[in-house]
């Protein structure tokens, strides 16, 4: 209770408290380690804009990755005429475009896809396409398990920072 009488917090003492506050939410937002040696996330709500960025091929594309117990989330943003390289892996993944322009191949299916479509790669099957127009393609990826192998991709990115305010669907 707050009686009149007792001094302003100082600099200093708000400064620490904001540290502390900052680290707190450092380490609640790291989590145990699944059974594949990946450590999950504790935060259960989040905006894209408190999740580092990555960036592969001196700025090609970007991503964002949450890793939960089964499954890793990711966001990824490639910029107007960058290739989504034709490639597969040993694990399954959903994925929804939220804005832009693809022309998407998976397996032997082939179209242009807009904001809102989305694909469903299975284990091994061959996919990826390329931006159409002059907007970035953003989309979200689950994969699952959740493994290493996502991650140790995510290693080998440059790190760019948290997502910037004017990112149109960042937050």
């Amino acid at each position: 209770m707050n009686t009149g009488n007792e001094a302003a917090p100082s600099s200093a003492d708000r400064t620490h408290e904001t540290t502390h506050r900052d680290r707190e939410s450092e380490v609640m937002a790291q989590g145990k380690t699944n059974e594949y040696g990946v450590q999950t996330t504790n935060r259960r709500i989040f905006s894209w804009s408190e999740v580092d960025r990555f960036s592969w091929y001196d700025g090609g594309f970007e991503g964002q990755i949450l890793s939960g117990e089964n499954m890793h989330l990711i966001r990824a943003t490639y910029p107007p005429g960058t290739p989504y390289a034709m490639h597969s892996h040993p694990y399954e993944q959903f994925s929804l475009l939220l804005s832009g322009r693809l022309r998407l191949t998976v397996g032997d299916e082939s179209r242009e896809i807009g904001p809102g479509d989305g694909w469903y790669a299975p284990s091994d099957a061959p996919h990826g396409g390329e931006v159409l127009g002059d907007e970035p393609a953003v989309f979200i990826d689950v994969y699952s398990p959740a493994t290493r192998w996502i991650v140790d991709e995510f290693s080998e990115a440059r790190p760019v920072g948290s997502a910037s305010s004017s990112d149109p669907v960042g937050a």
